[in-house]
């Protein structure tokens, strides 16, 4: 967008004026970008009030002080990200709460200095959040997560990752006062299956992220499967509790499952197998450090599924990288993942971009 400007401000002055008059912006970009402080800030925010959207990842020199300015003047303000500002406290939200009440997107992840403190002011103004990110903030809990579920019925997404303070409280209040939920992520998170199985609530569920969930069991995972008919996307990845049996139940039972993603689960070539001979929607599977994986479940999905695109078989130790190879060739619509094959297609990207190795390189 920023090359597009550039280029249209060239055109001659009518349009160089046009593409710097702050009030035909609405978006605004201004993710890792050092200079940005708190007067840039407040000079955008004075000469536009109608930014929707502002990103300002990464901008460490940005302060509370510079954030609750523009909130001030930017009321219409709908979405906000700043993605690891740890600069940033409980300030700068509790600004946008009050000043920009149509508020619909915050993602915040890695905000050290957050607490529930502001997200109980989200949650009391904005009702209208649909979208929310708060993963690797540390201090938030169980109190300020239940505020913001029980004030902002529309959600429709949430994000939480390695949140040691968030527990089945929490998804329990999101799975009864958020009917509308889409997407949810849970990753990390101190949430046990007594928590989970109340996602089965969600009849809307698309997205479900539940990575390394210490005490997830399979008879949740099935159950979850089972009911919640819109599932497109399941992550279960670092679950080492997630065995043959459950895979086979998801491949049966999820019909309009598109993506399963099960790195590192405790799984063997039954479940490649039960993947390929049961579900007619699967496209995306990653095994990805599954030990027990051999040539022959790669093989056999490969050769049974109608479906699958993409088959992830990183560090699986007993698929023969020449079995791979002839997969390949075999099966040219199926994209397999290794390392090696994952190095071959860089390789031809960078040659197909005009890349070619000098003589340096080579020897």
């Amino acid at each position: 967008m920023t090359e597009r400007c550039l280029s249209a401000s060239l055109v001659c002055k009518y349009w160089h004026d046009l593409c710097l008059d702050f009030q035909f912006w609405k978006q605004l970009d201004l993710s890792s970008r050092e200079q940005v402080k708190d007067d840039l800030l407040e000079r955008i925010a004075s000469r536009c009030c109608r930014i929707s959207e502002l990103n300002i990842s990464d901008c460490l020199n940005v302060t509370d002080v510079g954030i609750c300015i523009f909130a001030l003047k930017c009321s219409v303000l709908v979405k906000y990200t700043a993605y690891r500002c740890k600069q940033l406290s409980d300030l700068s939200l509790i600004s946008l709460a009050t000043h920009c009440p149509s508020l619909q997107k915050v993602h915040v992840g890695n905000q050290d200095r957050l607490t529930d403190e502001a997200l109980k002011q989200i949650g009391s103004r904005c009702r209208d959040l649909r979208d929310i990110h708060f993963g690797q903030c540390y201090k938030i809990s169980d109190e300020g997560m239940i505020v913001i579920a029980k004030g902002c019925p529309k959600l429709r997404k949430i994000y939480m990752q390695e949140n040691k303070l968030v527990s089945d409280k929490s998804v329990e209040a999101f799975a009864e006062h958020c009917p509308e939920l889409q997407y949810v992520g849970f990753m990390g998170c101190a949430v046990t299956s007594k928590g989970v199985i109340r996602l089965t609530n969600l009849k809307n569920l698309s997205s479900l992220d539940l990575r390394h969930i210490n005490e997830l069991d399979n008879e949740t995972v099935m159950e979850i499967v089972k009911k919640c008919r819109n599932l497109t996307s399941l992550n279960l990845c670092l679950n080492r509790n997630i065995d043959d049996r459950c895979v086979e139940v998801i491949a049966k039972e999820g019909r309009s499952l598109k993506e399963l993603y099960l790195v590192t689960c405790k799984i063997t070539d039954h479940a490649l197998i039960a993947i390929g001979r049961y579900s007619m929607s699967i496209e995306t599977v990653d095994v990805g450090w599954c030990k027990e994986i051999t040539d022959k479940g790669a093989t056999l999905i490969a050769q049974s599924s109608k479906s699958i695109r993409y088959l992830g078989l990183m560090r699986c130790d007993q698929v023969n990288e020449s079995t791979v190879e002839q997969l390949v060739q075999q099966y040219p619509h199926i994209t397999f993942s290794t390392v090696l094959q994952d190095c071959k297609r860089t390789l031809e990207r960078a040659y197909q971009m005009g890349w070619t190795p000098n003589a340096s390189s080579i020897s």
